[in-house]
């Protein structure tokens, strides 16, 4: 499978590929973060770029993308809040994440460069442009998968510095996600403002179903 068979198709057309993807739709706590990013024509491609949960070497990840940041014709990341999540449901929040993501990419090409774009999984009708909804795009797409890397990156680090704020989660372990150290913790020590509440709701209400 060539990875960059989607980057040489945008080239002879004349235009650059900008890839699309999202990291944090699951999570019972945090932003959800998007990435975008455009490599240059003619790039070769980064060894070892594929869909971040496939990376699992956290400074494998950090180092790999130092060099996409470097290597990148132009990238930018997006995020929505727990507070924007809650207010506009996570398919909107995400939507919201991608476009802001988009719009910093885009802030970082050329004026004049056309630009196709690819997005992991469904399509986005919030970005306002065409593009190709493409399923495991992550794994297909070198660009989707440099911007999976550079969300998780990204989002890990927001969970990290959280962990530090609120200890007792386990956000440095679990980056938000839920843990059985995580759900303990919220029967515990209850919500706090990065915490999705009907996430966290729905989570434990399960957990209490299946026990």
């Amino acid at each position: 499978m060539n990875i960059l068979r989607f980057e040489r198709q945008a080239w002879r057309a004349g235009a650059v590929l900008i890839g699309i993807d999202e990291v944090g739709r699951g999570p019972l706590a945090g932003p959800v973060v998007a990435a975008a990013v455009c490599f240059p024509r003619r790039h070769r491609g980064i060894e070892g770029v594929r869909d971040s949960k496939q990376v699992k070497d956290a400074a494998t990840r950090v180092a790999l993308v130092a060099q996409i940041r470097h290597e990148a014709l132009a990238w930018g990341l997006g995020a929505a809040s727990v507070r924007e999540i809650g207010r506009h449901n996570i398919r909107r929040a995400t939507a919201l994440a991608m476009k802001r993501a988009l719009a910093r990419c885009r802030g970082r090409l050329p004026g004049d460069q056309p630009a196709q774009l690819i997005v992991d999984g469904n399509p986005v009708p919030e970005l306002l442009e065409p593009h190709q909804a493409l399923p495991h795009g992550d794994a297909l797409c070198h660009a989707v998968a440099a911007a999976s890397l550079l969300a998780k990156v990204a989002r890990d680090h927001v969970m990290l510095a959280l962990a530090v704020r609120r200890p007792g989660y386990g956000w440095e372990h679990n980056v938000g996600y839920g843990t059985a150290e995580h759900l303990a913790a919220l029967r515990s020590r209850g919500l706090t403002p990065h915490h999705r509440t009907l996430f966290c709701t729905t989570a434990i209400a399960q957990e209490e179903f299946e026990l």
